[in-house]
């Protein structure tokens, strides 16, 4: 007979081995709520910087709060510290100019762009660094959803975006350096050996346990973490999440937890910066809502925060969004955190934020999705969240005292894919909220079969030049391959 303590040790391996990431103890963590707690404790770890600094952002705009940051950088750099900028091409384009990448670069700052386009690879650019990351001396690191702008801040009509980060002290921000100096080596000549400092040299600085988990394409890392959590959860998990497309497999794995007497919550945006993703979220309100899953949506200007929390010992908090890009097409950043305390604070965040929610439910007269004001958040959650020790979730090692991604599209088309696939080949049945993305489907479809038969040529010749560029750049990567090229 199996004991609690191999079910402990079985969990800690399924864990690991699904994060593809070790736990890590010793470490101190503080959870950082929106850019008002966020970026100060960024702007003084690089001002405090004597050695290095390491920066990954999938954004930085060039408004005021970029320039303010840019002028951090530039500053430690003429001081005589090594500042590496990592940014995502795709992410740049429209949010910063040329101008504000050059005027770091003049103050001795080194940028470099991730995956700009090239002829010989036409569909490398599905693949973007979401990462958001900080880096400074092998001292202190924050993984946060932030990007670097204005939204995250507001003005005086909008509030700013909410999001979450954490500041991270100890052996772990040796991976997250880590981290960083493996998508950096992907970009150019590798990162000094004297910038990655060993975990072992960094001193304890408190009881947290953590995993990093640096994500990278057609690994799904996070996908296999959130589906093993939704299973070993047994009285809460709760989700944020500002783009969810979720997949079948997850989304099965949170409604079987649900069905199992799990208080499953996914809180996402009422309001997106891309109301195409919105639309595709809502199509796929009425399984969750069936499956017993309690969906809210958040009524302030954004909420771009990526995170969750489970039975109060675990927690995660990072850049993966619940969607198929995200999962298997980016580099994300994540770290999972197994402690009573911090998970608390999360928790009591998550509760927070819910009394500026609307819940959305099933009008079962009508079968209608349709929202209601916000319930209590008390009830199996309302009880102070087991602590070490205590009855709860055995499978957890229990601790010591206490702008939007550019897979938003492929998300969209994933959700498209899956209702219409439903509609066409009666798999399931359909609810009215996913009408909407069945009009579309069917508008596309009727232009494409018009274009087809009126205008053949208009067809045909886009899809020979795409033939003959794919063409092209299989041959090309073939040469590059024989000559040792990557």
């Amino acid at each position: 007979m199996r004991t609690a303590g191999s079910r402990h040790i079985a969990a800690d391996l399924a864990l690991s081995r699904a994060a593809g990431a070790p736990l890590i103890d010793g470490n101190a963590v503080r959870v950082l709520r929106d850019g008002a707690e966020n970026y100060p404790a960024w702007l003084d770890a690089i001002a405090g910087a004597e050695h290095y600094i390491h920066f990954d952002s999938y954004i930085v705009h060039d408004d005021r709060t970029g320039r303010l940051f840019a002028d951090a950088l530039a500053a430690r750099a003429r001081a005589g510290v090594s500042v590496r900028v990592l940014y995502d091409w795709v992410g740049a384009v429209r949010a910063t100019s040329r101008a504000f990448w050059h005027r770091l670069r003049e103050a001795g700052v080194e940028v470099r762009a991730f995956n700009r386009p090239v002829a010989w690879r036409p569909l490398a650019w599905l693949s973007r660094d979401h990462r958001k990351m900080l880096a400074v001396d092998g001292r202190v690191a924050y993984v946060s959803g932030l990007c670097v702008g204005d939204d995250w801040v507001g003005t005086a009509e909008t509030p700013p975006w909410r999001d979450t980060g954490v500041e991270i002290l100890g052996p772990a921000v040796a991976d997250i350096h880590a981290a960083f100096a493996e998508i950096w080596d992907t970009t150019g000549d590798p990162l000094p050996a004297a910038e990655q400092p060993a975990r072992q040299s960094m001193p304890r600085r408190g009881d947290v346990a953590l995993r990093v988990i640096g994500s990278t394409p057609a690994t799904a890392a996070m996908l296999r973490l959130d589906v093993l959590v939704a299973g070993l959860a047994r009285e809460r998990l709760w989700i944020t999440d500002a783009y969810f497309v979720g997949v079948p497999g997850y989304v099965q794995a949170l409604t079987a937890a649900a069905a199992d007497g799990v208080d499953v919550r996914l809180l996402v945006p009422g309001a997106s910066d891309l109301p195409i993703v919105r639309s595709f979220t809502r199509a796929g309100y009425r399984g969750l809502l069936e499956g017993g899953v309690r969906v809210f949506e958040w009524n302030g200007s954004m909420v771009h925060a990526k995170s969750a929390v489970a039975d109060g010992l675990w927690a995660r908090v990072g850049s993966t969004n619940l969607n198929l890009q995200s999962w298997m097409g980016n580099w994300e950043l994540d770290v999972a955190i197994e402690d009573a305390g911090l998970a608390a604070d999360l928790e009591r965040m998550f509760e927070r934020d819910l009394e500026q929610c609307t819940e959305v439910v099933l009008d079962e007269h009508h079968r209608r999705i349709q929202p209601v004001p916000p319930r209590s958040p008390q009830g199996a959650a309302g009880a102070e969240a087991p602590g070490p020790g205590t009855p709860g979730w055995p499978h957890w090692r229990r601790r010591r005292g206490r702008r939007g991604s550019s897979g938003k599209a492929a998300a969209g088309a994933l959700r498209l894919g899956n209702t219409v696939g439903a509609a066409l080949t009666a798999q399931r049945s359909l609810g009215a909220a996913e009408a909407p993305t069945l009009v579309t489907g069917g508008v596309v479809l009727l232009g494409i079969a018009g274009l087809a038969a009126w205008w053949p040529a208009v067809l045909a010749y886009p899809a020979a030049a795409l033939a003959l560029w794919l063409g092209l750049s299989l041959l090309a990567g073939a040469w590059r391959a024989r000559a040792g090229r990557s």
